[in-house]
């Protein structure tokens, strides 16, 4: 009896990992929201946001998808990070992203940007937020192309915050933004973007992990609206419960989609992008599909 009940849940494991890793993890979706952050009597544009594409040239289905996003015809493309997988990644991407390469865009790099993912033990991210102790099963992590990256993310006119601020012209308006480095890594540099949002303008903070040290940071300081990506929406969640992890300090309820985030009497508006992609070491999602967002930006109401 113990038997047939250890099979039973044994085959059922295997069945749930069949499906996430061969129907869900190529179950692209764009979701769609409306946002109230722009200044009164502004005309609404939209942002698309994009992450964790984690991109290696095979995924051809994964390709198809980010060369539709074109036909949404955004006003803005922002990218949070983690694009890359594979060294020989970078010309695939910008080739999958062609029609969206005339519009305004901003980035900022995470991890996978940098160094190339490993295997590390899915016990250890499930037991921990970070992912990394427990996780690491060893082996060195191979370096990415991040200048030929970066060289061509800028090459289309895509404007590079990690630390960094910015002024850019978007549908006829100014947009302030400014971006932060990989906080998961400890590459977050806040101090070097800090200071007073600008009044009658959108502010936009770009992060790639969501950690409430950033959001804390630019809430305070007035941002109005702030996008990361990093959790995968938890990648493995369960239905009607949700994300079982965030892979940083966000609350697990948090893992994905729009909530508000308040410090003292301010609340900025936060997306947190479940992600295009994930490692190539962990190809499976369940209750948690691959996605991109369309967000509509609108005027805020008058306050009561």
């Amino acid at each position: 009896m113990i038997g047939r009940l250890a099979a039973g849940v044994l085959g059922a494991g295997a069945a749930c990992v069949a499906y996430g890793a061969l129907i869900e993890a190529h179950d692209f979706r764009v979701r769609r929201y409306q946002v109230p952050v722009l200044p009164r009597g502004a005309d609404p544009f939209t942002v698309l946001h994009v992450s964790d594409i984690h991109l290696v040239p095979s995924q051809a289905r994964k390709r198809d998808f980010l060369r539709g996003l074109g036909g949404l015809e955004p006003d803005l493309v922002v990218t949070t990070g983690d694009n890359i997988s594979s060294p020989q990644a970078v010309g695939p991407l910008m080739e999958s992203l062609a029609r969206l390469t005339d519009v305004p865009g901003v980035f900022v790099f995470g991890s996978n940007d940098y160094e190339g993912p490993r295997f590390k033990l899915p016990v250890g991210y499930l037991l921990g937020h970070s992912g990394r102790s427990l996780g690491d099963a060893g082996g060195e992590a191979s370096d990415l192309p991040t200048d030929e990256l970066r060289a061509a993310f800028e090459s289309v006119g895509w404007v590079d915050v990690d630390n960094q601020r910015a002024q850019i012209e978007v549908a006829g308006r100014t947009v302030h933004v400014r971006g932060t480095g990989d906080a998961h890594h400890h590459r977050d540099d806040y101090p070097a973007v800090a200071g007073p949002a600008t009044p009658g303008v959108l502010n936009l903070g770009v992060t790639h992990a969501p950690y409430r040290r950033i959001l804390d940071a630019m809430t305070a300081d007035g941002v109005e609206l702030i996008l990361a990506g990093h959790t995968h929406g938890g990648q493995v969640c369960v239905p009607g419960k949700g994300a079982l992890v965030t892979n940083c300090d966000l609350p697990r309820e948090h893992a994905s989609g729009m909530f508000g985030h308040k410090v003292g009497n301010r609340t900025a508006q936060v997306h947190v992008s479940a992600g295009v992609g994930m490692s190539p070491f962990a190809p499976y999602r369940f209750a948690c599909p691959p996605e991109a967002t369309l967000l509509t930006l609108i005027p805020a109401p008058d306050p009561m």
